[in-house]
């Protein structure tokens, strides 16, 4: 099942149920979705309604550390919640240990010994990492740690 049927299918619980917060959010990827799939001109892959979810959780994260400096505490929790139901979506997150091995095995791959290569080391250990959902930052901040502390 497609990742656009899922939510069309849940989109129908959600106005049955009458869940409000749940039906906008469910509305909203639904429609992202549907952008892309529009402006890629074919139907959305699991890898590309994905990166669709994983772009929208990281908008929403943006959102919330906006509203808290502002100190909208109320807008904050709001887009949180929204997070929390299109995580559901998502794939688990890879472990600490598992974005360590493949960041090891991406610099022994790409022979990478300084910040030069980082770019290739990135894309090695998102390959390695693929199916999970990755917080490109986070394994950004990663390499440059791991390559920086060898040079």
């Amino acid at each position: 099942m497609s990742y656009l049927e899922r939510i069309q299918r849940d989109l129908t619980a959600a106005m049955k149920e009458k869940d409000e917060l749940r039906l906008s959010v469910l509305r909203m990827v639904k429609s992202a979705l549907k952008n892309k799939e529009v402006e890629k001109i074919h139907p959305l892959d699991d890898m590309e309604s994905l990166q669709v979810l994983q772009t929208l959780v990281k908008q929403r994260r943006e959102s919330v550390d906006q509203f808290t400096k502002g100190g909208r505490k109320d807008l904050a929790e709001k887009e949180a919640k929204e997070i929390a139901i299109i995580e559901e979506y998502l794939p688990a997150a890879p472990t600490d240990e598992e974005i360590h091995h493949a960041v090891e095995a991406a610099i022994t791959e790409a022979g990478a010994d300084s910040l030069k290569q980082m770019g290739a080391v990135i894309k090695a250990a998102r390959a390695r990492l693929e199916g999970k959902a990755i917080d490109g930052k986070a394994l950004s901040d990663r390499v440059r740690e791991r390559l920086s502390g060898k040079a």
